[in-house]
């Protein structure tokens, strides 16, 4: 089936153009502004690169005319921290990037369209100890949830306008090797990649402090099921998904990866504004709609998320340098 991957040089993206090559036999076609590709060590034989940027339309038209693709996984965009370092580039990014890719679909007939969505678009008026549904008020603290919510909604509008098949999912952190780009959560997998690699590591918030996290292979696999589900049984579109239940607290993951890397240097320092943000959003998530409607299940908890995690470490140390 042809497919189109923004961002597929991300976490993320890797991880689904890996898994269509794997499982669907696929050739997708990864769109993405940052030439390497370590994360598709491996498969790079069979995929189609195609480099642009999501806030240039010429770029979009271009790579959707190229592939041709029935689905395309919106994956790209800018994550948290540099989203709030520099409004003006995620808006272009993320908030204009998205609508050329809706439009693009709208313009060649694209079928789906696949949206990864996230936690940070609620955070503000949430009530005390209630838990965080798919009905639950979006109201973001930081911008990149707020071009997040922009995103999810201008999906609604072309999949009811249009009849494109749009559907996304709204992520928690995720948690893999190879994360580069800085994010309010990226602690969660900084700490093990670090320890496993012989150097000490700072997590930037309390030890107490619990957060929703998402394996990887988790992330990708919902995404791809997500899109395979019968249209008939897609009624919310927009699913939120629950990470590792309970959620687990970054002193217990510290003694976790101590647990299997005896010497691993692990201190806290914390940073007030990652531990506001991430302390707003410290509530049970309902996932229960994506259960019903298209069989979400978790297949990681944090013992195997870390054990493979160091395991993928081991066996390809090139694609995570």
């Amino acid at each position: 089936m042809p497919t189109l991957i923004t961002g597929g040089t991300g976490l993320i993206g890797a991880g689904v153009a890996r898994l269509l090559v794997e499982t669907e036999k696929d050739r997708p076609h990864i769109f993405d502004i940052n030439p390497s590709a370590k994360l598709l060590d491996g498969i790079e034989n069979q995929i189609e690169m195609v480099r642009g940027d999501l806030g240039n339309f010429s770029h979009v038209l271009n790579a959707v005319e190229q592939a041709r693709p029935e689905v395309i996984y919106h994956l790209g965009g800018m994550l948290s921290v540099p989203s709030d370092a520099d409004p003006a580039a995620a808006m272009r990014a993320n908030a204009l990037g998205t609508f050329h890719v809706l439009e693009a679909a709208r313009l060649f007939d694209v079928r789906q369209v696949l949206f990864s969505s996230t936690l940070a678009t609620y955070g503000m008026d949430l009530e005390e100890e209630a838990d965080i549904g798919d009905a639950t008020l979006q109201r973001p603290i930081l911008f990149y949830g707020a071009t997040k919510v922009f995103g999810e909604h201008m999906g609604l509008v072309y999949r009811r306008k249009y009849g494109l098949d749009f559907r996304s999912v709204r992520y928690p952190s995720i948690v893999g090797p190879g994360v580069k780009t800085p994010g309010i959560a990226q602690y969660n997998s900084w700490v093990i990649e670090e320890s496993a690699q012989g150097r000490p590591y700072t997590i930037y918030v309390k030890p107490e402090t619990r957060h929703s996290i998402l394996y990887i292979k988790d992330a990708t696999r919902a995404l791809v099921d997500l899109g395979r589900a019968a249209p008939e049984r897609i009624k919310t579109v927009n699913y939120l998904l629950s990470g590792i239940d309970p959620p687990v607290a970054a002193g217990q993951l510290a003694e976790l990866v101590r647990a299997r890397i005896p010497g691993a240097q692990i201190d806290f320092e914390t940073d007030e504004i990652a531990q506001s943000a991430l302390e707003r959003v410290d509530r049970k998530l309902d996932d229960s709609k994506a259960q019903q409607e298209w069989g979400w299940k978790r297949q990681y908890g944090a013992e195997e998320m870390i054990d493979d995690f160091l395991e993928e470490l081991k066996h390809n140390p090139q694609r995570y340098e």
